[in-house]
């Protein structure tokens, strides 16, 4: 096998990227090659790009995401493949979605800000659930009394939602398009766009008291107001230790809990 040569290290990094089961960065790739064979970056790249022309017509495609690059079936298939496994896939409920769609629209913001616009308290297992699924995680305290957490998205939430940055979010107009016309009752569970759906494998309880809930209409709407001047860097909110902020973190949601 001659490495220099692009379509015959395709083929390794296919055979890698196979076997690995998760994205793989550049760095990562180069790491797994003994020094004196060990190929540029510049290298990696024309045959990562073979790689993924090769899988034109095939029933698996090469996806470059946060973490790096990744090997997966097409998602025109998953209706099939998704009979591999006899649990039946369970939908995430209205609520953790809502919530999930503000951080990652808004970040960073705050339990309560969060609470504002939805106009219905936030189950506290809803934010345990996304903190512990590593979608959001705690950059910082908002300085106000109290100092709640401040939330933001993760890489795991751009890696499981096959976005390469926060860029690749689809607009908020295009989501509106995809809202269901008909209206539904309050205690009805309003459809969620497929494009908010993803693969979901656990359930969430989204019990909660309503009180004037917003329609998901009025969320996108309010969304629409703070999408321009997204932030993507939190290195300036971190003013404390890592272990101060993971205790505020717990504090924050045990409170909530109390509440």
């Amino acid at each position: 096998m001659n490495l220099s040569e692009p379509k015959d290290l395709a083929c390794l990094l296919e055979a890698l990227l196979l076997a690995a089961g998760k994205p793989l960065s550049l760095e990562r790739l180069a790491e797994l090659f003994d020094e004196n064979e060990r190929p540029s970056v510049p290298l990696l790249k024309k045959a990562l790009a073979e790689l993924e022309r090769s899988c034109k017509g095939r029933a698996v495609e090469l996806k470059e995401v946060a973490s790096g690059y990744r090997l997966q079936v097409r998602g025109r298939f998953s209706p099939w493949v998704g009979r591999l496994w006899e649990e039946r896939p369970q939908r995430y409920s209205r609520a953790l979605l809502e919530t999930l769609a503000l951080v990652a629209y808004r970040q960073p913001i705050t339990r309560g800000e969060i609470e504002d616009i939805r106009g219905v308290a936030v189950n506290s297992q809803i934010v345990r659930t996304l903190l512990d699924r590593d979608w959001i995680r705690v950059v910082g305290h908002r300085d106000v009394p109290g100092r709640p957490a401040m939330f933001a998205t993760t890489k795991a939430f751009l890696d499981h939602f096959n976005l390469k940055s926060l860029e690749d979010l689809p607009p908020l107009a295009e989501l509106r398009e995809l809202e269901p016309s008909n209206a539904l009752s309050e205690d009805d569970d309003i459809p969620v766009p497929e494009a908010l759906q993803a693969r979901a494998d656990l359930e969430q309880d989204a019990s909660q008291t309503p009180r004037e809930q917003t329609s998901f209409r009025s969320l996108l709407a309010e969304l629409d107001t703070m999408e321009e001047g997204l932030k993507t860097d939190f290195d300036d909110l971190r003013d404390e230790a890592e272990p101060a902020a993971n205790e505020g973190q717990d504090a924050s949601v045990a409170d909530r809990s109390t509440s």
